[in-house]
């Protein structure tokens, strides 16, 4: 079985958000962390170089592969912020029409800047993926 590639670090959660660059993309970067500490109610911690992620699950498939990822969290890339709602969107259509500008992958939201999506929604939307991911798996805070 293959190893999990995203695990958690250890390294500095503020430091990773301080060094976020252009000035906006920061901005943007740090009221997410606000946003995400309070809508999840857990400390935030590295996982891998550039994923920002609230609380943790463990996981083991049909197949046997088992593992533990980060329950939510983001990344506040060149392009985009990359949100992670697990297990996806599958029931958030409702939130989703609320949202505002975004694109989305299975598991991931891709948002040009935190201007362009309401907070409440978003807010919304953060709690409604831990309650469905806690519907199969138990979340942790880490």
């Amino acid at each position: 079985m293959s190893e999990n590639k995203t695990l958690p670090t250890g390294a500095s959660v503020e430091a990773f958000l301080e060094a976020v660059t252009p000035d906006r993309r920061r901005e943007d970067a740090l009221a997410l962390d606000a946003l995400f500490r309070e809508v999840t109610g857990f400390v935030p911690q590295m996982w891998g170089p550039s994923i920002v992620g609230y609380g943790s699950y463990d996981y083991v498939y049909e197949s046997g592969h088992a593992g533990r990822f980060l329950a939510t969290g983001f990344s506040p890339r060149k392009a985009n912020l990359v949100l992670y709602i697990m297990p996806g969107y599958d029931e958030a259509n409702p939130i989703l029409a609320r949202l505002g500008k975004h694109r989305m992958g299975k598991s991931c939201l891709y948002i040009n800047k935190l201007a362009d999506v309401d907070r409440g929604a978003l807010a919304e939307l953060i709690r409604h993926g831990l309650d469905r991911l806690a519907g199969y798996w138990p979340v942790h805070p880490i």
